[in-house]
């Protein structure tokens, strides 16, 4: 399914909408329909391990789920 990011131009707020056909996305905050189509980034799952995937520390970190990995974000630092 088509998923894609806009940013309303009317009251600024950013959504993400699926959108089929001939169908136009509309802001669910203000309903407006003057948008702006923003950059995507997407992901892809692979089934085949490899020595990316099997090595622990280029997970997404465990407590907040920081991309960069376990220990890359701050969270322990907020005690």
């Amino acid at each position: 399914m088509p998923i894609f990011e806009y940013s309303c131009k009317e009251c600024n707020h950013e959504f993400e909408a699926l959108v089929f056909g001939n169908q136009k996305a509309e802001c669910p905050k203000c309903h407006g329909k003057k948008l702006a189509p923003q950059l995507s980034v997407f992901a892809v799952s692979s089934k085949g391990a490899s020595s990316a995937s099997s090595s622990p520390s280029l997970g997404a970190c465990g407590s907040c789920g920081d991309p960069r990995g376990p220990g890359a974000c701050s969270v322990g630092d907020l005690d």
